[in-house]
C-alpha cells in the first residue's frame, strides 16, 4: 500500500517531487486554440518570430501541465483538502514542443488551523523545469491538508 501523506509529513524544507512530463507541438495548439490563442502559441512559424523563439505553451497551459504533475507526483497520494489560492507564479522561461518537465513541490511553512480542527495548512513553493535544468514556472501557494487520524473521513 503506498504512503498517504498527511499534514504531520509536510515538515520545512520537505520536497516532493513533481511526475515529470513532456509537451506536444499537438497539445500546445490544442490547448491555446481552446483558451489562449495568441500567434505563438498557435504556429511553430509565429513562435519563432517572437521573443519565445518557437511553438511555445502558453503560462495557463504550463500551470495546467504543473498541477496534473503535482497530482500525479505526490498530491493524489495526499490528505489534500484543497487550496484557497494562489500567492505567486511567475513564468520564467517558455515551455517549448519537445521540453520534457520536472521539478519540486517544497514546504515553506506548515501550521495547523485553529478555526478547522482536523486541518493544516501547508505553504508550497513549486518549481517545474525543462530537461536543461532551467526553471520555466515558480508558484507558491498553501494547500489544506487533513491531519493524522482525520484522514480515514475522506477515503
Amino acid at each position: 500500500m503506498e504512503e498517504i501523506y498527511a499534514f504531520e509529513d509536510f515538515a520545512i524544507g520537505r520536497s516532493f517531487p513533481l511526475a515529470s512530463r513532456q509537451v506536444t507541438a499537438a497539445e500546445i495548439v490544442e490547448f491555446a486554440a481552446e483558451f489562449d490563442p495568441q500567434p505563438m502559441h498557435l504556429s511553430e512559424q509565429a513562435g519563432r518570430e517572437s521573443i519565445l523563439g518557437g511553438l511555445s505553451a502558453s503560462g495557463w497551459h504550463t500551470a495546467s501541465l504543473f498541477m496534473r504533475m503535482m497530482f500525479d507526483g505526490w498530491l493524489s497520494r495526499s490528505t489534500s483538502e484543497g487550496s484557497p489560492g494562489i500567492e505567486m507564479m511567475e513564468w520564467k522561461k517558455p515551455v517549448l514542443a519537445g521540453d520534457t518537465l520536472s521539478g519540486r513541490s517544497t514546504v515553506l511553512e506548515a501550521r495547523p488551523l485553529r478555526t478547522r480542527p482536523g486541518l493544516g495548512l501547508v505553504r508550497f513553493l513549486h518549481e517545474v523545469d525543462n530537461q536543461r535544468g532551467e526553471t520555466v514556472m515558480r508558484g507558491e501557494n498553501p494547500i489544506m491538508m487533513r491531519l493524522r487520524g482525520t484522514a480515514e473521513a475522506g477515503e
